[in-house]
């Protein structure tokens, strides 16, 4: 009678389930490198399930996390695959020992209590004789105290409680619409799966890369010029200075594409 499988025979190495992703997303070695700033060769040489680049466990925990959030999979739960498949993390180190080093380290010189004795006679006899010379200073102290008015609460402070700030403000479609004209705004909005999303400003600066996931918008400005990079072009509902781009690509499809402020020219 033969026997199943279990899940953890059946699922792919490390990097084999990176590099599976990432041509799932469309995506070159060379981008990924842009993107995570790993090195090609190294994304390579993972993507291998070839560790030996990476300089050391620690690093290549770090790269496979790195290149993990790039490609939309769960980094800790591949780094706990690595953990396996390469014999685990360090142990760490016994309690006994800790405490051993602790204990060896807490044996300081014992205080000389006649010092700290004088020391603690020569505050008092100090504070007692600042209390004679100033006489009665303490309660003219507490008078002016509760002689100084308060500070009046400056006009209009509780009428309006403060505005919160979002770190990705969401506006509708309609505040899109009233996008200053001095900008170029682009709305994304992944309408149908996953897509992989890459940004920059017109210095050529990344300014956002990661998945967009199915249901979630994205809003970006710039002064002169947004690149674009759309991993699945076709899923993407998107809106450039309040007007919506009628066919950014096909499903699937990666597309790059460059919006400036007067752009899209028809709607």
């Amino acid at each position: 009678m033969s026997i199943g499988n279990s899940p953890e025979e059946d699922r792919p190495p490390v990097g084999r389930a990176l590099q599976q992703a990432r041509i799932d997303a469309r995506l070159t070695v060379e981008e990924i490198s842009t993107s995570t700033r790993v090195r090609a060769p190294i994304v390579q040489a993972i993507e291998q399930d070839d560790y030996s680049r990476c300089g050391g466990d620690v690093y290549a925990r770090g790269h496979i996390r790195t290149l993990a959030r790039a490609v939309g999979l769960d980094g800790d739960a591949l780094v706990a695959q690595y953990d396996e498949e390469h014999g685990g993390r360090p142990e760490p180190t016994p309690p006994a020992t800790l405490f051993e080093a602790e204990r060896i380290r807490a044996e300081p010189r014992r205080p000389n209590w006649t010092a700290a004795m004088v020391a603690a006679i020569v505050v008092v006899i100090g504070f007692v004789g600042f209390t004679l010379v100033s006489g009665g200073g303490g309660d003219s102290g507490k008078q002016a105290a509760e002689e100084a008015p308060s500070p009046a609460p400056s006009k209009g402070a509780s009428d309006k409680p403060s505005p919160s700030r979002t770190s990705d403000p969401k506006p509708s479609e309609s505040a899109i619409a009233g996008a200053p004209a001095d900008k170029v705004t682009v709305r994304m909005t992944a309408e149908k799966g996953n897509s992989w999303v890459s940004a920059k400003d017109h210095n050529g600066r990344l300014v956002h890369e990661g998945v967009l996931k199915e249901g979630r918008s994205k809003t970006l400005t710039d002064d002169k010029r947004l690149d674009l990079v759309l991993g699945n072009a076709g899923g993407v509902k998107l809106y450039v200075n309040g007007k919506q781009v009628k066919h950014a690509g096909e499903v699937g499809q990666v597309q790059r594409l460059s919006y400036t402020r007067g752009d899209p020219e028809a709607g």
